[in-house]
């Protein structure tokens, strides 16, 4: 078993991404899950991510705040305990349209190895 304490989760940057500070809750440790990773990043009013996509599938949870999600010209809206699937290869742009500041987890699966 593995506890990472929110207070010792390491910073890391999240590509394309802005207005954002993110955190590895667990993952990319010797002792951590071995199939996928978990961060949970804050996105400040008019923060956010994209255009772009990945080659892996990933979930995001909205733990507070409220997130838009636009996906294919279509805007759709996620708030607290909401999760959100995005597909591999599906190209997505997020952005915190409020005030309030919005915390997600994510979790995914490690990159490919090249």
């Amino acid at each position: 078993m593995q506890i990472t304490r929110f207070a010792d989760a390491p910073a890391y940057e999240a590509p394309n991404h802005f207005d954002c500070k993110s955190m590895r809750l667990a993952g990319f440790t010797d002792d951590g899950p071995k199939e996928f990773w978990v961060g949970c990043s804050h996105f400040l009013p008019g923060g956010g991510a994209g255009p772009d996509s990945s080659p892996m599938e990933k979930v995001y949870v909205i733990l507070a705040g409220e997130l838009t999600i636009n996906v294919d010209g279509k805007t759709h809206k996620a708030g607290p305990m909401d999760s959100v699937t995005i597909p591999a290869g599906e190209v997505r742009t997020i952005v915190n349209e409020g005030n309030d500041i919005v915390t997600m987890v994510v979790a995914m699966p490690y990159p490919p190895k090249s």
